[in-house]
């Protein structure tokens, strides 16, 4: 199993990374998109959406299931990958490169309180 480490990580299977002008990039764990098997729609948040942690943020769909997808912290939407539109299987080709949606944290120090990798790979291998 994949899990960078040098991200973060919810129990949900969302993974978090923190960038240089203190926004935050999310996208789903390989794990998940292995689970999910080919995707085939997403359907992401609006830009400007306020959330709260752990508030559906997003929806992937394959063929096998639908699954949402969370805020790992409380935020607001700031930006979405407009390319998963026409190419969702993207997420299943590179599921860490292939993110869902940036946002502004309520709380910056909140990311802190996700899971690192040894502790998901843990969750993920229940």
């Amino acid at each position: 199993m994949n899990v960078p480490s040098n991200l973060k990580y919810t129990q949900s299977h969302e993974w978090v990374r923190s960038e240089p002008d203190g926004s935050i990039t999310v996208g789903i764990t390989e794990h998940a998109q292995d689970l999910l098997g080919d995707l085939v729609f997403i359907d992401l948040p609006e830009v400007g959406k306020t959330l709260a942690a752990g508030q559906e943020a997003a929806v992937v769909e394959s063929v096998k299931a639908a699954a949402d997808v969370y805020a790992p912290v409380a935020g607001t939407v700031t930006e979405i990958n407009p390319a998963l539109a026409d190419a969702p299987e993207s997420v299943n080709a590179d599921a860490y490169a292939a993110w869902l949606f940036r946002m502004k944290p309520a709380n910056a120090n909140d990311v802190d309180g996700l899971l690192d990798a040894t502790s998901y790979t843990a969750v993920a291998s229940e």
